[in-house]
Parts: structure tokens; sequence; C-alpha cells
């Protein structure tokens, strides 16, 4: 763990951008959840904390949607970014900056960030072979090409295989479809600029076995990592003839875009700059040598955070190469992979409609696919909430408020409180954070429901309602025992159910959560209603059908 009171660290974490050509859906929250729990957590320990992202309004997603709908590709990004904006803010993300890629800021920091690269001389300019649509008489960005993956044979697009995570050009696809036209693009010569990545192979070889040695970074980011790496790291393409983007900042060129694949990596960096010049603050602490960063995506951005970026940061003589890479797997719905161009999703526009934001965050982290791809299923989802949200956490604090309103007037006694509960409340603080920060956050979710419910145990073999009569101040402690337990259950659930955690605080009279034990002061409990209300189950088939009936629509 990092100790607070040695110093003052600076964490950096950064949630991977996700493209403004669509509506959210959940298997996007399992993949950026885990930063939100770590930079809310990070802040409780008073830590110096810049949390990220934006939305991707640049490159071929927008532009198909925009073509499909006949719109600008503007009026797409203002429209999902916006939306974007609202889930987040729903969900309790706590982003310092949540910005984009189209703004004058980003374009200008990738701009600068490309020419220092290109006078480090790691970006040379190549003549290659590229796509042309002869129908449409364009050359064609990657996402514009796709057919079979030559490495195991799914569909794939051009950039990159959804099904094996390789990174791919055109050019490797076999039986190549224009989505322009529908035919077999024809191969013309172009002039493009080119990453040399292959210049850092040793260096990447080197910081991967570092991090395996550390056991910061997912398994899936360390095993996909060196594969690459055994492989032999190639050059890649820095320029592609695209219709949205940051221009080449080079003269003749600036009809050409930067890749996505650096321009949106660079959005951690331009977001960071855009953060300090709005707050009139200083950087630099964010992208220093000592700086503890976390990036965090699915695993099919493994890639382009374990080595691109770091090769990147390395080209441009940054030091502030990623610590830890919190990279998981995917999520399924009902057994079946999730399909937007099927509408086979869950999408969180609607999702959050009918159901509290603390009960899909517990679900999407307590069903974390944290080392393997787990699923979403409405039946589990509403269970969950009834017997872990409501049934533990609710009962303990409903139990618990409704017994003072009773028998104390709302008034919270008194009392010395049980010495082993103190115990192991101040041991579970140490034992949470350590998983927290190493990325361990189904486990570190579970820990604390086991101590909810030993909670509820402690209630019930305790008996109050027998004690109020027979043992006043064995009741009062028994009592004062569970406000204790209930209001750090709060403080450390806060940073995964941050919505529930602020009632308790309210009801509470809690000032500030921190990461230290809290001593809750007597106070008299104002208007008590309970934190989770029970979900029928009748909705569980409704939920299914209404699943197939948007994608059967």
């Amino acid at each position: 763990m990092y100790k607070k009171e040695e110093k003052q660290m600076s964490i950096f974490i950064g949630g991977a951008w996700p493209y403004a050509n669509g509506s959210l859906h959940l298997g996007h929250i399992a993949a950026l959840l885990p930063g939100d729990i770590l930079a809310r957590y990070f802040r409780l320990k008073g830590e110096d904390v810049l949390y990220v992202s934006g939305s991707d309004c640049n490159g071929t997603p927008i532009s198909i949607r925009a073509n499909k709908e006949g719109v600008s590709v503007k009026e797409v990004a203002d429209r999902y970014h916006s939306e974007f904006e609202d889930s987040f803010r729903r969900l309790g993300f706590s982003y310092d900056l949540y910005t984009r890629t189209d703004s004058e800021n980003h374009h200008q920091v990738v701009k600068e960030l490309f020419l220092r690269l290109l006078d480090n001389g790691f970006i040379y300019k190549k003549e290659i072979e590229q796509t042309y649509c002869e129908v449409e008489k364009q050359f064609l960005p990657d996402r514009y090409v796709e057919g079979k993956c030559p490495n195991c044979g799914s569909r794939a697009r051009g950039d990159q295989c959804d099904n094996c995570s390789k990174i791919l050009d055109p050019l490797d696809l076999i039986d190549r479809t224009c989505k322009l036209c529908g035919n077999e693009p024809s191969i013309r010569t172009t002039e493009h600029f080119y990453f040399a990545l292959s210049n850092f192979q040793e260096n990447l070889e080197n910081f991967v076995q570092k991090a395996k040695v550390s056991e910061l970074w997912r398994d899936n980011a360390i095993q996909l990592s060196e594969r690459y790496l055994k492989e032999g790291l190639l050059d890649r393409a820095a320029s592609r003839d695209l219709p949205n983007g940051v221009s080449i900042p080079v003269k003749g060129y600036e009809e050409k875009k930067v890749y996505v694949w650096i321009e949106a990596v660079a959005g951690y960096y331009s977001a960071s700059k855009e953060w300090a010049k709005k707050n009139r603050t200083e950087v630099q602490q964010y992208w220093a040598e000592e700086t503890i960063s976390y990036y965090i995506h699915g695993k099919d951005n493994i890639p382009f955070h374990s080595l691109i970026w770091p090769a990147i940061l390395l080209g441009i003589n940054n030091p502030a190469l990623p610590t830890h890479i919190i990279s998981n797997e995917y999520l399924t719905l009902e057994k079946r992979k999730l399909s937007t161009s099927q509408n086979w999703a869950v999408w969180i526009p609607d999702i959050l409609e009918r159901y509290h934001p603390d009960s899909i965050r517990y679900f999407l982290t307590i069903n974390a696919p944290e080392n393997r791809d787990t699923d979403f299923s409405w039946r589990e989802f509403i269970y969950s909430h009834n017997s872990e949200l409501l049934g533990a956490y609710g009962n303990l604090v409903n139990r618990t408020f409704k017994f003072i309103e009773k028998f104390y007037g709302g008034n919270l006694p008194e009392s010395n409180l049980s010495k082993e509960i103190i115990r192991q409340t101040e041991k579970l603080y140490e034992e949470i954070g350590k998983l927290i920060e190493e990325g361990h956050l189904k486990l570190a979710l579970e820990t604390i429901f086991l101590y909810i419910r030993k909670g509820n145990k402690y209630f019930d073999a305790q008996k109050p309602w027998i004690q109020i009569k027979e043992q006043e101040l064995e009741c009062k402690e028994t009592i004062a025992t569970c406000v204790y337990i209930i209001g750090n259950a709060a403080q450390i659930l806060s940073p995964f159910l941050p919505y529930s955690s602020e009632e308790v605080k309210t009801y509470l009279n809690i000032d500030e959560f921190s990461w230290q034990p809290i001593h809750p002061v007597p106070i008299q409990l104002q208007t008590i209603r309970p934190l989770f209300e029970k979900i029928d189950t009748s909705v569980i088939q409704k939920e299914l059908d209404y699943l197939r009936e948007i994608a059967e629509a």
C-alpha cells in the first residue's frame, strides 16, 4: 500500500475513451468502472489524484454513423458526447475532467507530440500500398475494410480482430470487402508517416518484464504484450487518409490525419493539460517517473496501453510509463456476446431509468470480468440486488435505525463498543485498501459484504429486542456497535456505492469520509427511509422480453 503518512502520492487514472458513435452499454461500464472506484478510494486516503477521460469524437466509427444518418460528424459527436456525460454523471463517475478529442486543446497537444516524435527520429515517411475504393474514389480508412482475420479466421476489421485481439493492417485481411460499396477494394500506392515502434523492442521487453515481476498488471495484459513482443514489434502507420481527426502538422500533408491509435492514447496527456489550464495549476506531477498511474480499459485495448503508449512516451522522453494496467475481460449478456449491430445490449440511458445506480455498480463489480469473461443476466442482477444490497446491507441499516427510533426516540445511544469488532474494522481498512490498490475490486467488495453479513449475525446473536428489557447497558453497546459497523461499512463502500453511502453519511451526520475508522457521535436520527427497495422478481421476464423485442426490431 502507498502510505499517506510517508508522502502524498500523485496518482494518475486514465479511463479509456468510448467512441461517440452510439450509446454506452453495460460492457463499456464493466470495463471503465474500476477507474472511478480507484479515484474515489485514493481521494479518501488524501492522495493527489487526477482522473480523466473523454469521448473519442475522431476517426472512422463516427464517420460511418454520420454517413448512415446523412448528418455531419460533429452532429453525431455532439449528441453522444452529451449523452455520455449524462450517463457517467448519473452512474456516479467522478472524473476530474471528461473532455473530447475534437477539442482545440487535444488537436494542439497531439500535433506537438507528433512533431516531437518526428524531431526525435521516431516518425518517418514511407511509400506504401493502401486499399482504395474505385466507386467512391478515395483511400479507405482501416475500419472501412473488412475480411477474414489471417490469425484466427474470424470476421475482422482492417485495424484489429475483436476475436483474437491481433492488430491488423487492411492488406492482412483475407477476402477483403469495402464497407462503402461492398466490392473488393483495389490497391494503390500512397505516402504516409510511420512510427518506429520496432526501435523500442528491447526497452518494452524490459518494461513488460518489470510489470510481470511487480504483478501490477492484469494477467491478460502481460500475456498479450509478451505475445506481441515474441512475434517482434513492427513499425506502425502514424497517419491515415481519414475524413476527420487531427491534421498532420507537416506542410503538404495537412489533408492526412494522425492515426487514431496515436491520437486517442495521447488523449490522456491532452486531458491532463486541459485540466491544468482550467484549474490554473501544473500537471508535471502526474507525468513524472514516480507517478503512480492506472490505465482502465477492456482487453481489446491492451496493446495500445501496454506497448504503443509506453513507446510514444519513451519517444518524447516522458518517464511516466504505465505502472498499473486494469484490463478487464468481456461481459456477455444472457450467455451471448454483446452486439451493438444486432442490438443485443443493455443500454445505459435505458437501465438508469429503472434501476438504482448503486445496484448497477454493485453487480458490475461483484460480477466483474477481472480474469475471465462473465455474464450479465437479468435474473442474477435482480437477485443480487434483493439478497445483498437490500437483504444484507439495507437490512442492517434499517433494523438498527428502526430499533433506535422505537426504543431510544431516535437518539443514538452512548456506549462502549465491542473491542473485537473495532479490531476487525481497523484490519478491514488495511485489507480493502491493499485489494483496491492491486486492482482486486471484486474480492474487495466481497470482503466488505462479508463484514456486513457479520454485522447482521452480531445483531441476531446479541438479541437487542431482549436486551432492551433485561440488559439495558448491554443493549446500548450492541446498538452503538451496530451503528459503528454501519458508519464504517458506508465509508469503505463509498468508492463502490457512492449514493447509498452518502445517504448513511447524512443520517449519521458524518462531516467527511476518509480512510480512517469512524466513531459516530450521538445524534438525533432524522426520518429514515430504506436504502434500497425490493425489486419484484416478475420484472425478470419483462426485461428478457424487452431485450429480445428490441433485438428483433
